[in-house]
């Protein structure tokens, strides 16, 4: 039998993790109880209409200790003379002699605020990203002896520290993540090959229904009056390649008629702004910002062409498989994207979709022309990625295995379990 979980986020609700939302969402149908643990407060200021579904009740954090003193030192107070205090401070100073920053002393003393105002009946702890909700997760489960587990997803991987990802890996029960890329380098890294699986976020295809037909025009980048229309979704961060994309963009002809839509806040923007203006390109783009999900949903349909120009960023960090990619294709768009591991794990190239390597403005710039002018070919990746999507990428498997790790019986079983309790009543009665 499940018990109450909470699960940590770095922040909540986000408008760039629908996939957390929806997968919690989920669970709550399943009959998971939830408790939500933010270590940030919200900064969009949309929601998507999945984070109004949810009824677990949430409790945020101190962002910065410094801001709610009061807050941690009342918890210090309460958990300093606690049996295992001792076991978990001598953690934190090792990690603390590896890692000297702001940063992890923050994630102490978040842990303690959460270990002295965690609703009663929690009986695990679930962090969502293997960076610092895992720490704070960690910190927390070794001084309330609480199991813990975890989900881990593409930067959190890739910049985390060695040291830090074995030693979770070693104290958690379980982690999932979303690529086999990610899953084999975790796997590594584990105890054992089996704390590690691989289970991919999906769509709930239910909030991205499949359009009756998607009607284009045949726009080809011919007819100024008619330009291709361009759509790209995602953070404004240098994983995502946007610079890439500006420069791809400067090398087409000049003649060709296209329009690109840009869905996405971030810290980069105004520098993005700066380079699209100088080299030419500001008044064929529209940069919208961060969208709630019928917003995007809507942009999906209007679009002809899907582009993300994904890339390792210079520190390390990169995509794993970003769910807007399978979110264009369930609506039918041609999608173009770089050869990502985890990218590769949903497109074939020239396939369901077209691949060019990552950080290549040549090839993205002959990807990007090529389809620009042939909507034939549009059409026909665009169906091909949307009938993958909705053959292997449907949600449900992933939340069934969640359900099974977190201990819920699944429905089938759940019902067996009425019919013979409801028959034993009738032989009593």
């Amino acid at each position: 039998m499940a018990g109450t979980v909470a699960f940590l986020l770095k922040g909540y609700p986000r408008l760039s993790e629908t996939f957390i939302a929806q997968e919690i969402r989920a669970l709550e149908q399943r009959g998971l109880d939830i408790r939500i643990v933010s270590l940030r407060h919200p900064t969009d200021r949309a929601v998507h209409p999945v984070h109004r579904e949810i009824k677990a009740p949430i409790l945020y954090l101190p962002e910065y200790l410094h801001q709610e003193p009061r807050r941690v030192l009342r918890a210090w107070r309460r958990l300093h003379r606690h049996r295992r205090y001792p076991l978990l401070f001598r953690a934190f100073l090792k990690d603390l002699r590896r890692d000297p920053t702001r940063n992890r002393v923050r994630r102490f003393g978040q842990a303690l605020v959460l270990a002295a105002e965690l609703a009663p009946g929690v009986e695990r702890l679930h962090a969502h990203f293997l960076h610092t909700p895992a720490s704070v997760a960690r910190y927390a489960a070794l001084l309330l002896d609480l199991p813990w587990s975890g989900s881990a997803h593409a930067k959190d991987i890739w910049i985390t520290p060695e040291w830090e990802k074995r030693e979770k890996l070693a104290s958690l029960d379980w982690l999932v993540t979303c690529t086999a890329q990610g899953r084999d380098h975790l796997a590594a890294l584990a105890p054992g090959p089996a704390t590690v699986t691989l289970a991919h976020h999906g769509l709930d295809l239910q909030r991205f229904p499949a359009p009756a037909l998607r009607h284009d025009g045949r726009r080809d980048g011919s007819d100024a009056r008619a330009p291709v229309r361009l759509l790209s979704v995602g953070r404004l961060v240098p994983k995502k390649g946007y610079d890439v994309l500006l420069a791809a963009l400067g090398r087409l002809p000049r003649d060709l008629a296209w329009r690109l839509v840009q869905i996405g806040g971030g810290p980069l923007k105004p520098a993005l702004q700066r380079e699209a203006a100088r080299l030419g390109l500001a008044d064929r783009i529209d940069w919208r910002g961060a969208q709630p999900q019928e917003v995007v949903l809507a942009a999906y349909g209007d679009a002809d062409l899907f582009v993300l120009a994904s890339r390792v960023a210079p520190d390390g960090d990169r995509d794993g498989l970003p769910n807007v990619l399978m979110e264009a294709q369930s609506q039918g768009l041609a999608v173009l994207s770089t050869q990502l591991p985890g990218i590769g794990e949903l497109i074939e190239d020239r396939g369901n979709g077209w691949l060019v390597p990552a950080g290549d403005e040549e090839a993205l710039a002959q990807a990007m022309e090529q389809l620009i002018r042939d909507p034939q070919q549009r059409e026909t990746l665009g169906a091909a990625g949307q009938a993958r999507v909705r053959r292997a990428f449907d949600m449900t498997d992933g939340i069934e295995l969640l359900a099974r790790k977190f201990g819920l019986a699944d429905p089938a079983a759940q019902a067996d379990s009425r019919r013979v309790a409801r028959a034993a009543v009738g032989l009593r009665s």
